[in-house]
């Protein structure tokens, strides 16, 4: 009944869809999986140059399990969303401790490991393993809607569900080993670079003669989401206190919330509370940045940053500690926090503090 779909978006793919990724073109279930993790929720222009420092440091699953956490969450600072970093050392670890020090073959037994969801484990037997595995990311998800008709609300998992059983449904019943991952392939690029969120492009789609929504005139409506997340707003009091040595004061995130574990300038709820923290001399040369402004998926940060200097290690409230200005590029810092001390560090001290006692 369907086979035209799948017929279609193979003889797309081979002709017109991408082939020159850097994760193409490999059966490595290594690769294929820091790829797909790393395009969770990130755009491929982004996750290239990503990808690439990566493999230069951990060319494999085995370099990465015998690495610190904080060495992969530098590697991982600007890519957002870190618990992707955690969860990829932690699988890693896991994967070599199995007999053979290999992942698994079949996306059920990949689904086991940490931070692999279904899509990420559809992929990676897919493509690595030639099992006849569904995914259902965001870009299939619009693609299948769209040409189905599928007017369902996906906020109700009984949808998610059915249209989990439609993509399963259309899958290469031929040669499968080989038209997998051509099929696979297939569905993310027409999502990514045909069917697109907005204004997609269903002049050039190989499925536009039978597309539902392309019929329509409306391939907008596709899919259906009822759920509107609401933007939040959230100012943060950042301190950066840098001692006579050029030492930075740094303390760890917690283990939940934004920018869970990572390395940060000690945060504070007000300015008045961060200064009440400093000690008395260091109060009187304290000065405040001009604020700037950080976008989360669902939060839009205003970052307010107050400098001190302080004599050499003098210990300061709270967990946290100095670190030598040769060692903090190495440690996983937000980004909006890395790029903030790479402007300072680029300048001397007593150049770089703004003008302005702090109230």
């Amino acid at each position: 009944m369907s086979g035209w779909f799948c017929a279609r978006v193979i003889g797309w793919q081979q002709r017109h869809g991408r082939h020159g990724l850097p994760w193409q073109a490999t059966r490595d279930p290594y690769r294929v999986w820091l790829s797909e993790v790393m395009l969770q929720q990130t755009q491929v222009a982004t996750a290239l140059d990503y990808y690439r420092r990566f493999l230069a440091r951990f060319p494999d699953l085995a370099s990465l399990a015998a690495a610190h956490q904080d060495e992969v969450l530098a590697l991982w600072s600007g890519l957002g969303y870190y618990s992707r970093a955690r969860n990829l050392h932690a699988c890693a670890r896991q994967v070599t401790a199995r007999p053979g020090g290999g992942f698994p073959r079949t996306a059920a037994e990949l689904q086991r490991l940490p931070g692999i969801g279904p899509s990420t484990a559809a992929a990676i037997a897919a493509f690595c393993f030639g099992e006849r595995a569904a995914i259902l990311d965001g870009n299939v998800k619009r693609v299948l809607t769209r040409a189905f008709g599928i007017g369902d609300d996906l906020r109700i998992a009984a949808h998610v569900r059915a249209l989990q059983q439609r993509a399963e449904s259309l899958l290469p019943t031929r040669d499968i080993e080989q038209a997998m991952p051509i099929y696979t392939q297939g569905l993310m690029d027409l999502g990514a670079t045909v069917c697109t969120l907005r204004r997609p492009a269903c002049a050039t789609c190989p499925l536009a003669g039978r597309c539902v929504a392309a019929r329509q005139g409306q391939p907008e409506r596709y899919p259906v989401n009822t759920r509107r997340l609401r933007r939040g707003q959230q100012a943060l009091w950042l301190l950066h206190a840098v001692d006579d040595r050029g030492q930075l004061w740094l303390a760890r995130r917690p283990a939940t919330g934004i920018w869970a574990r990572l390395h940060c300038l000690p945060q504070y709820g007000s300015s008045g509370e961060l200064m009440q923290d400093l000690p008395a001399p260091a109060r009187a040369t304290a000065a405040a940045h001009p604020p700037f402004a950080h976008a989360l998926t669902h939060r839009d940060l205003e970052i307010h940053v107050i400098s001190a200097r302080l004599p050499a290690a003098t210990p300061l409230a709270g967990e946290g500690r100095w670190h030598a200005p040769a060692a903090w590029p190495a440690l996983g810092l937000p980004a909006p926090v890395r790029r903030f001390l790479e402007r300072q560090a680029a300048t001397p001290f007593d150049q770089a503090m703004p003008k302005g006692v702090t109230k």
